[in-house]
C-alpha cells in the first residue's frame, strides 16, 4: 500500500486517519444508494466506530480516553467506499490520554466518580482502495 498521502493522525501501528480529497477509481463499478441500516456487530461498523471514537478522543481535552461501549444503531451508504452512520455511546477509561495506551486494553472506568458516558454521532468515511479515513463528523454529548 502507498503512504503518499499525509496522515492527520496516526495510531500505534494501525491506521492513519487522513482528510479525504481523492476521487474514486474509473474501475468502481458500485453504485452509490442510499444509508441502510446495517448490523451494529458488523466488523466494518465496530471499526468505523473506534475510528469515530479516536478522532473524539484525539479532540477532546479530556485527561482519560473514552471507548465505544454500545454502538445503538448503524446506517451505512455506499458512495466512493463506505460512509458509516453511527450512533454510539462512549465511556471513560482507566487509561490516561498521555500514555497513548491502545484502547482494547483500556478497560471502562469502575471509580463512580471518575465514571461518565456520552452519546456520540459519527460519520466514517472509508475508502478502501486508498486506505483513507475521512470523519467529518463526530459529535458528542
Amino acid at each position: 500500500s502507498s503512504h503518499s498521502f499525509r496522515p492527520l493522525k496516526c495510531f500505534t501501528g494501525m491506521f492513519c486517519v487522513v482528510s479525504v480529497t481523492n476521487v474514486p477509481p474509473p474501475h468502481s463499478t458500485v453504485r452509490p444508494g442510499s444509508p441502510v441500516p446495517v448490523n451494529t456487530n458488523n466488523p466494518g461498523v465496530r471499526k468505523a466506530a473506534r475510528f469515530g471514537v479516536y478522532r473524539y478522543n484525539n479532540s477532546s481535552n479530556d485527561l482519560f480516553l473514552f471507548k465505544e461501549s454500545q454502538i445503538k444503531k448503524a446506517m451505512v451508504q455506499i458512495v466512493r467506499g463506505l460512509k458509516y452512520m453511527l450512533h454510539v455511546e462512549i465511556k471513560h477509561t482507566v487509561c490516561e490520554k498521555r500514555d497513548h495506551s491502545s484502547l482494547d486494553s483500556c478497560h471502562f472506568q469502575r471509580n463512580k466518580n471518575l465514571q461518565r458516558m456520552l452519546s456520540c454521532y459519527f460519520e466514517v468515511w472509508i475508502t478502501p482502495w486508498t486506505h483513507k479515513v475521512h470523519i467529518p463528523v463526530a459529535h458528542c454529548h
